[in-house]
């Protein structure tokens, strides 16, 4: 059936709840539901957890018998299958809900086709109502399901950058560019990302732990990853030596000295070896599992990354400062082609946190 007049605002409220489950869903999609009933919300509920009941569920049980004549909103096409949680349009049917509005179509084939289920069983089903604001909300499950998905992690780029697009003054120092709710905010994006990624100048240099300390504690935590050619990271950084409580990955050439792979590995690190381009990095960390990557680490690592055009979400920090043109740029090793082909970003979000200002874009 058609979209409605009060479609919209329903699921941007149901929207607003799915992200309550960040870091702890994956690797199901974040998921939110609202439960309406003669305009007046009667239930809602949010995916809070991988292996717990979904957000349909949890909205059914919120409202109870009110549930019955209602109109579901949910942010994914309600499932139609038995995985860790029985199918959702079992739930919704039995419940004696109305009608149904989803927001997009679950790319996943296991669990897709619930809205046709639900049509033949005669529910008034509408869908793609908000669907752009759905996909970005999951943009890594939706990647995951893609065929590049099979190829590469979902890369998300971070960046502290001044305001004239400098992520260190010139003399290289880069901490603290940004203030504190920003750096709140990182660690809250990590809790969503399967690991963060640094390149190993910025280990040489700043010697991070890169765990997701904040609010969000994630479901698992994500893996720390070193991109690091000839294995120089330290033995006693302090990486390393927490390597046995969260993982940390090395990646380096084949050819990179095996005596210090010993002894990375003896400490606890995952050493994989990569060929040259970061298009093969990527490559190589798929095959070990691993589904999205938050990058934050410097102007080398970020260049490679853009210049091949493997980043999918670029989480842009600006602080109320200037660092002059000897500061450090991630954008000076770009191509510069004319601004009729320059790639385009689309911005997702706009957010502001202290001083500073985050900018969320997605590849067009």
């Amino acid at each position: 059936m058609s979209e409605r007049p009060e479609d919209r605002e329903w699921m941007r409220r149901a929207l607003a709840l799915a992200p309550r489950g960040w870091g702890r869903t994956a690797p199901n999609p974040m998921v939110g539901c609202v439960l309406v009933r003669d305009g007046a919300v009667v239930g809602e509920g949010w995916h809070t957890e991988y292996g717990q009941p979904h957000a349909e569920v949890e909205a059914l049980r919120a409202a109870g018998d009110a549930a019955r004549g209602a109109t579901a909103y949910v942010t994914l096409e309600p499932c139609s299958h038995f995985g860790k949680t029985p199918p959702c349009t079992d739930g919704l049917l039995a419940a004696g809900v109305r009608r149904v509005v989803f927001a997009a179509h679950d790319p996943n084939p296991k669990a897709s086709g619930g809205g046709e289920v639900l049509r033949a069983a005669g529910i008034d089903v509408t869908g793609g109502v908000e669907e752009q604001a759905a996909r970005d909300q999951n943009a890594v499950f939706f990647h995951a399901h893609s065929a590049a998905g099979d190829a590469r992690p979902f890369v998300a780029l971070k960046l502290a950058l001044s305001l004239d697009a400098r992520i260190a003054d010139r003399d290289g120092r880069s901490v603290w560019i940004t203030g504190e709710e920003a750096r709140v905010e990182t660690h809250r994006l990590r809790a969503g990302f399967d690991a963060v990624a640094v390149g190993v100048g910025t280990v040489l240099a700043d010697d991070p732990l890169l765990t997701a300390r904040g609010s969000v504690i994630p479901r698992i935590p994500p893996a720390r990853v070193v991109l690091d050619r000839a294995l120089r990271l330290p033995v006693d950084s302090n990486l390393v030596r927490t390597a046995h409580e969260v993982p940390v990955i090395a990646i380096a050439r084949a050819d990179a000295p095996k005596e210090r792979q010993r002894a990375l590995e003896g400490a606890g690190v995952r050493v994989l070896t990569s060929g040259d381009g970061v298009e093969r990095t990527l490559e190589t960390l798929r095959e070990a599992g691993i589904r999205s990557m938050f990058v934050e680490g410097g102007a080398e690592i970020a260049g490679s990354l853009l210049r091949a055009g493997l980043v999918d979400r670029l989480h842009l920090f600006y602080a109320p400062v200037f660092l002059g043109p000897d500061g450090l740029s991630p954008f000076a090793a770009l191509e510069s082609p004319a601004i009729t082909e320059a790639p385009r970003w689309r911005r997702v979000e706009t957010e502001s946190f202290g001083a500073d200002t985050l900018v969320t874009l997605a590849r067009e």
